[in-house]
């Protein structure tokens, strides 16, 4: 049985932040990259919003806070994010590439308007149980998967029926 996923996520707390500042200095320390008060910015913007952000979006936001911050950087710390498993690409129909974080976030997955563009997150634990029995079969210890269902949404086939032919 699939789940509408509505909001049952917690916000992201000062611990929860420190945490996940603390995951992306080990990794910007492995690859011998410095630790900078923009970077932690960027991570804090991306951590408070739930939203599937463009980078274009997620500058727009770190903006806010910090005016000096360029484009550039936010997209080099998406790259940096996702690298580190704080945030993974999530790839709509319209062919921007969109990012939401994954740091203390349940597996779940995307039904996606193919007119609109608008989606949906549900949970499915069907879908994380087939994820676990293929990677045994095969051999694999799987760490994540992902899953998207396209569709044209109820409004958009309302929309559709109600145009003369």
């Amino acid at each position: 049985m699939l789940q509408k996923r509505i909001d049952d996520q917690p916000s992201i707390s000062r611990e929860m932040v420190r945490e996940a500042q603390d995951i992306l200095h080990r990794h910007l320390k492995r690859v011998g990259l410095k630790q900078t008060a923009q970077r932690d910015t960027i991570l804090r913007s991306f951590l408070e919003t739930r939203d599937h952000l463009s980078t274009d979006e997620l500058h727009r936001l770190v903006q806010k806070k910090d005016p000096s911050i360029g484009y550039t950087t936010v997209y080099r710390t998406l790259k940096l994010l996702a690298e580190c498993g704080l945030a993974s690409e999530v790839a709509f129909h319209d062919g921007i590439a969109r990012y939401e974080h994954q740091y203390n976030r349940r597996s779940h997955h995307h039904m996606v308007c193919t007119e609109c563009g608008g989606s949906v997150e549900f949970f499915s634990p069907e879908v994380s149980e087939l994820e676990a029995e293929i990677g045994r079969r095969y051999h694999y210890e799987t760490t994540r998967h992902t899953f998207q269902i396209y569709g044209v949404c109820e409004d958009c086939r309302k929309k559709n029926s109600a145009r003369p032919a």
